[in-house]
């Protein structure tokens, strides 16, 4: 299935060529970025990747605004960092908490620079979500239904920034969602045959798909969006899982899997490398381009997402 025109940079989906590979760190991808009078939001600072990614670009000189469940966790990681940060409470596995802290947030906040959609759970327990329209696999409420609800109430501020730019962690598990379908509407709480895995690309390819779409509705704007790929990660992303596949990877893939500072590399680069201005829709990967395949390529699919998305989440959107 081919990429629509409409998604292309005009870069070519091979190589950036800055240098970069999957084993530089966040600390090098943005040596030497200056990024005083920056405003930067992560979601899911409390450990790993998001306390990584707002230590290092708060040593740039961003001001970053740090979210995680509770104001506790948010506080706890801010306090240790050296730069300028600023923790909020947001638990995403509840669209009340999700539209507290996005009011809370433009309070206070005049405009964002970056948004980088960091937090997500992997492969959990079945658990089912019932705070929306429909029942919702844990999943998919979180780490796409929840984003999806935050950047409908931060696109203003988004908007009020001379340039800004989204970056929402995907994964290329997408590929193990459905494959005849990709998104299965008729079974958003996976209450027919429910694995981890599946359930996880599942969500992780609504990721992929709102990223374009959202990218595509904000081509007229000085706003881009962007998914990357963090890889095999040394975290504790998968800490509860029941499943015997990420189980089996999470012990046996460890010798080959990169470090957090190496995790946290491309989305850094990808929310604040100048070499990006302008580049929308795309999809990257170990410092660089990457291209995508299957469902997440198909923009009529994205679409539907995206109105289902709306439905599904209807009471809790801003009214702007």
């Amino acid at each position: 299935m081919a990429l629509p025109p409409s998604y292309h940079s005009g870069i070519k989906q091979s190589s950036l060529e800055l240098g970069f590979s999957r084993k530089s760190t966040a600390d090098q991808v943005t040596q030497g970025i200056d990024l005083a009078g920056k405003t930067i939001l992560v979601t899911g600072v409390g450990s790993g990747l998001g306390t990584e990614t707002m230590r290092v670009l708060s040593n740039r000189g961003a001001r970053v605004i740090g979210i995680d469940r509770t104001v506790e966790l948010a506080q706890a990681a801010c306090d240790g960092m050296s730069g300028d940060t600023v923790p909020f409470a947001c638990d995403l596995s509840d669209p009340e908490s999700i539209v507290a802290c996005a009011s809370a947030i433009k309070d206070q906040f005049p405009s964002l620079d970056v948004v980088i959609t960091n937090a997500g759970i992997m492969a959990p327990p079945r658990t089912v979500v019932h705070k929306y329209k429909e029942p919702l696999e844990l999943q998919f409420a979180l780490n796409f239904l929840a984003n999806f609800v935050l950047l409908d109430h931060l696109l203003p501020l988004v908007k009020a920034a001379p340039e800004a730019r989204i970056v929402m962690v995907a994964s290329e598990a997408y590929v193990t969602a459905p494959k005849k379908v990709g998104i299965d509407f008729d079974n958003l709480d996976y209450s027919r045959g429910y694995d981890g895995l599946a359930a996880y690309g599942h969500s992780k390819l609504g990721v992929m798909l709102m990223s374009r779409e959202l990218a595509e509705r904000l081509r007229d704007t000085k706003v881009t969006c962007n998914a990357v790929h963090p890889g095999l990660i040394k975290t504790n992303l998968a800490h509860d899982t029941e499943t015997f596949m990420v189980k089996l990877v999470s012990r046996l893939g460890r010798p080959w899997m990169r470090s957090v500072p190496q995790g946290a590399a491309t989305q850094c680069l990808v929310a604040v490398h100048p070499s990006l201005d302008g580049m929308s829709g795309e999809h990257f990967a170990d410092c660089d381009l990457r291209a995508a395949v299957a469902h997440a390529t198909d923009g009529e699919l994205g679409k539907r997402l995206w109105e289902k998305a709306r439905y599904l989440a209807g009471d809790y959107l801003s009214e702007e």
